[in-house]
């Protein structure tokens, strides 16, 4: 028998669909990005959350591609 998979994120909009339709209000985090709080919950769940599914992994990866990509096609 195949082994299921999912996307571990689909885990947080699930739980936090629950808490909603009971009513609640939940928030991940006081401010700024809810990325570690989301993750946090899903170690919580037993889930490891992967480093693709977070969206500033992406972006510190592209940030020093464009650093590197500058450093050695600078015209200068």
């Amino acid at each position: 028998m195949a082994e299921e998979t999912y996307n571990p994120w689909t885990v947080v909009n699930v739980v936090f669909q629950h808490l909603a339709d009971q009513g609640l209000h939940p928030v991940l985090g006081e401010s700024g990005h809810p990325g570690e709080p989301a993750a946090e919950l899903l170690r919580c769940l037993g889930i490891q959350p992967r480093a693709e599914g977070d969206i500033r992994m992406a972006q510190d990866i592209n940030d020093h591609l464009a650093q590197l990509r500058a450093s050695v096609f600078d015209d200068k």
